[in-house]
């Protein structure tokens, strides 16, 4: 199965975007240097359109074929994330409490930085108990930019950290 590779220049820096024909399986943030694909498979082409409407503010959402592989418990976290509305935020105590797994606090952080498909599957929305942001891989300003982004568009205001 070949694997495919595309370079999105984003407002929060250089995205590897990493997958399949049918199926995009990486979002990095800061990609290690990589042979990009010059023809692209259609989810490909699908993908960026999305994230180009994610970026301007007119998309919430993402549909575009997806899917990365990790334990049980990393597949219920991620599946988790995806039910987070756009500009809003949770904490990890209540992600571990809606997959019904309380006293998992540690391992939903772990998960969430398990997540190979930042931005798609929001875990910048998921934040500490106490309101600070916490724990991103992609670095806590882009976890700022992305939430400010996604506030400034739903609610028409940008400065909330």
């Amino acid at each position: 199965m070949d694997i495919f590779h595309h370079i999105y220049h984003s407002p929060v820096g250089p995205l590897g975007i990493a997958g399949t024909a049918g199926k995009i399986n990486a979002i990095l943030f800061e990609p290690p240097v990589m042979q990009v694909t010059e023809a692209l498979p259609e989810v490909f082409l699908h993908c960026i359109q999305e994230l180009d409407a994610y970026f301007a503010g007119s998309r919430q959402g993402f549909s575009f074929p997806m899917q990365q592989s990790g334990t049980d418990f990393q597949q219920s976290v991620w599946r988790q994330l995806l039910t987070i509305p756009y500009g809003t935020t949770i904490s990890y105590m209540q992600l571990a409490k809606q997959i019904n797994n309380p006293k998992s606090i540690r391992a939903v952080g772990s998960a969430n930085g398990s997540n190979h498909l930042p931005i798609v599957v929001p875990c910048h929305r998921v934040i500490g108990s106490n309101g600070s942001l916490t724990g991103f891989g992609g670095g806590i300003w882009r976890k700022k930019w992305l939430l400010e982004h996604e506030w400034k568009h739903r609610y028409g205001t940008q400065e909330l950290f």
